[in-house]
Parts: structure tokens; C-alpha cells; sequence
């Protein structure tokens, strides 16, 4: 590897290159992506990376890619392929005419990088090996305010914003040993949310996303990248270190899979018209905010209607 403690500098981050391991070290500018600012560094283990790939970039630049082995790191896990790549904190993006000293570190660091094929875990550890964001940690959804202690989630409702499902579940907390993982959907998609998922399925799953107590939804200035993933890293981090239970993120097929999820396989619950008329209301905030189409809006607020 080269000297410890070189330095490649890009726009909104800076890439210091260690015996063992890189250090990135985010802008905390204006301009800089929120996402790296709230990170402000973080440490990757040589091991935590599966390949180095260096490609023109927009507008005159070329981009490092430092490509996250799948399992090891929380962040990534919850994020899902989520993330655009402005916000990709494995990205590093320079000046074209750096390309030759990136190429170069590029070089180095693969030549350090363990081949998945002689690997002892068959590529995917057993162990997160790039620390998750520290708690304690909150932000605000659309219809509540999460918080992590790292021993337990909270979900405090808003009178404004949540479903007379939840108001009658009343606020909730999880311990992380009675969970398996997280699901994460960015606020900026449509239905955005945070949903909890539990390690022994009991009873009916709702359908929907702001019927679960389990779970906050996002809307509009609410539960930011920013703020909801670092959130939901640090959370399924401390489920894979609570115990042996397979994690589920985000965008993995257990995730989805009928085995994973609280009641999965059983009949869904009939949706109380209150819950539905609370969807068609956020959808139309939604809409009148210019985040949903027309023809997206009309679409939706026709299946919420069927669901009566």
C-alpha cells in the first residue's frame, strides 16, 4: 500500500489512505451532500471493501469508487441501493485532472483487497466491519418522533400527522433483542418509511406502512436521508450484535420474503376508513407539493377508495 497516511482530495470529501484501512473525512460545507455531513468520517477496513473502480464523472471529473462488501456496513445495508450517487459516501469524485493519482491509489488499494474467492465467509462477514452511526439518535416523521437509546427504539405519535391505528396502539418501544432488522424506504420516494421488524411474528402485519405501529412513515420535509438512515444503520447494527437471528435491511429478499416479517402470510387486516382517509390526506400534500403526479395521484387515491 502506499505511505500511511496519504491523501487524495476530492469535492466534499477527502480519502486518507492507512496501512489497514481508509479514512474518509467529509466536507462540512454548504454545498457538501447533508448525508456527509451528518457522518463527518468514517473509518473503512480494507476487508469491508469488495472491488475499486475508477470512471468519468459528469462535467469534466472522474470518479473513485470504493465498492462495500454486502454485509459490512450498516449504512449501506439499510440504504438498500437507495441512495443516489451524489449521496454515495463510498464515491469520490475529482477533477479530471487527477485522474493519474487516482488511478494510482486505485491501484493500491486493490492490490491490498482480498479476492472474494479465497475468503473465508464467502464474501458476506459475519460481522459488521464499519462502525454504524453512535446513539443516542432521533429525528421527526411525518406522524411521530423515533428515537434510539441503542438499547431500545421509541415511537412517540403526533396528533397531526398519525393514524387513528396508531393513536389506538398508543406510543411504542422495541427492544432491539426482540427484532430482526430494519426496513428502510428513502423519504424521497413515494411512501417513504421505517418499519421495525420483529424477531417472532405474532398476530396480522398491516398492509400498509402507516397503520403499523411498528413503524413512521416520511412525507414532506419529514424523516430526511440524513437523519432516517443513519438512524435505521445504527439500529440494525445493534440487532445483528443483540443476536444470532439473521438482519434483514432494507432491500434484502428476506426482507420481503414470507418468513421475515411479523404475520407475513396471514390475511391482512381491513383498513379502517379513518386509516384510509389519513392516506388520501397525505397523498394530496403530497401532490400539491408537486412530489406526486397527477396521473399518480389519481392512480393511488383510486386504490386507497377500492380498499373500503
Amino acid at each position: 500500500m502506499s505511505r500511511m497516511g496519504d491523501v487524495l482530495a476530492g469535492f466534499h470529501a477527502a480519502w486518507e489512505f492507512e496501512s489497514d484501512s481508509v479514512l474518509i473525512r467529509f466536507e462540512r460545507g454548504i454545498r457538501a451532500p447533508k448525508l456527509f455531513q451528518a457522518l463527518g468520517e468514517r473509518c473503512i477496513p480494507h476487508e469491508a471493501i469488495a472491488a475499486v473502480t475508477l470512471t468519468p464523472g459528469k462535467r469534466g471529473t472522474v470518479v473513485l469508487h470504493a465498492v462495500p462488501r454486502p454485509g459490512a456496513d450498516p449504512l449501506m445495508e439499510a440504504a438498500a441501493g437507495q441512495l443516489k450517487e451524489s449521496g454515495d459516501p463510498y464515491r469520490l469524485v475529482l477533477p479530471a485532472e487527477r485522474e493519474t493519482l487516482a488511478e494510482y491509489y486505485a491501484d493500491e488499494l486493490r492490490a491490498v483487497l482480498v479476492p472474494q474467492d479465497v475468503r473465508d465467509d464467502a464474501g458476506y462477514p459475519e460481522r459488521y466491519l464499519v462502525s454504524a452511526p453512535e446513539p443516542p439518535l432521533q429525528f421527526k416523521a411525518y406522524d411521530g418522533k423515533a428515537s434510539f437509546d441503542g438499547e431500545s427504539v421509541a415511537f412517540r405519535w403526533f396528533w397531526t400527522g398519525a393514524s387513528s391505528a396508531k393513536w389506538k396502539a398508543g406510543d411504542q418501544s422495541f427492544r432491539v433483542t426482540d427484532l430482526s432488522g430494519v426496513e428502510w424506504r428513502s423519504p424521497e420516494v413515494f411512501e417513504g418509511h421505517l418499519r421495525l421488524l420483529h424477531r417472532e411474528s405474532s398476530g396480522v402485519r398491516p398492509a400498509q406502512a402507516d397503520q403499523d405501529p411498528a413503524s413512521v412513515v416520511f412525507g414532506l420535509g419529514y424523516g430526511p436521508v440524513h437523519e432516517s438512515l443513519p438512524f435505521a444503520a445504527s439500529v440494525l447494527a445493534a440487532v445483528r450484535a443483540s443476536g444470532p437471528a439473521a438482519v434483514t435491511g432494507a432491500g434484502s429478499a428476506a426482507a420481503a420474503s414470507a418468513g421475515s416479517l411479523p404475520g407475513a402470510g396471514a390475511r391482512a387486516a381491513r383498513p379502517d376508513p379513518a386509516d384510509i382517509a389519513d392516506r388520501i390526506r397525505h397523498l394530496g400534500e403530497l401532490h400539491k407539493a408537486g412530489l406526486v403526479t397527477d396521473k399518480e395521484f389519481t392512480t393511488k387515491k383510486a386504490e386507497l377508495l377500492a380498499e373500503l
